[in-house]
């Protein structure tokens, strides 16, 4: 297969994944999207960025497997009721290649997008591709997330920790009294929800099914009790 013929088989792979999952992308983020893929598999050569090789899979597991949580992201940040020039902030954590912060921010311009991760290279990562897709909305950030202070308005996470870990490390950086939590994973956690600090409130559980993945997914939805 030609490397023309395989580009065009991943978009149409990207392009259905999105239809079926009822997401209104425009040409120019399908564009970005497919840009930001080949940003994945030239850097994870030298970065090793994520264990997923295969383009195809790559669409799957992580391109369509984040962008499935883009409506639910999108619904709750029009609850916010934010706009003009205050936009929604959110940080991803641990975001390694920048999944699905980057995505998000592709997704979702009106939202300040800021993919926090210890590896200085990931963080970097995060940086060029900033730059070469043109996102002005996307920040690497090379740091520990417990000595983030700045507020933001949504924490999310994709395979990062347990809840509890998850939100005893990024508590600090969320916004009071209106910031949530959204962490991204596979079967319903009911384990990891039961260990949750008292003052942590689970108000919704979502699950996402994602095309051409058989694998359960879910959001947990969290805030501040």
């Amino acid at each position: 297969m030609s490397a023309a013929v395989n580009t065009d088989t991943l978009h149409q792979q990207l392009e259905a994944g999105a239809q079926a999952l009822s997401l209104d992308l425009n040409q120019d983020q399908i564009t970005r999207l497919m840009e930001f893929l080949a940003l994945l598999q030239k850097w994870n050569k030298v970065y090793n960025l994520t264990a997923v090789r295969n383009p195809q899979e790559m669409v799957t597991h992580h391109l369509l497997d984040s962008l499935a949580a883009v409506v639910p992201l999108r619904r709750h940040v029009a609850t916010l009721g934010q706009g003009g020039a205050q936009a929604v902030r959110l940080l991803d954590v641990g975001s390694g290649g920048g999944l699905p912060g980057v995505v998000f921010a592709i997704c979702c311009p009106g939202v300040d997008v800021s993919c926090v991760d210890t590896v200085g290279k990931k963080a970097a990562f995060i940086q060029q591709a900033a730059v070469a897709l043109k996102l002005r909305n996307l920040h690497g950030v090379h740091a520990r997330v417990e000595t983030l202070t700045t507020p933001f308005d949504i924490i999310s996470c994709r395979a990062f920790a347990s809840l509890p870990d998850f939100v005893a490390w990024s508590r600090s950086a969320l916004a009071a009294p209106h910031g949530v939590w959204l962490a991204m994973k596979g079967k319903h956690p009911e384990d990891e929800i039961a260990a949750l600090p008292a003052d942590v409130a689970v108000f919704h559980v979502e699950q996402l099914a994602v095309p051409g993945l058989d694998a359960e997914r879910c959001i947990v939805w969290m805030r501040p009790a």
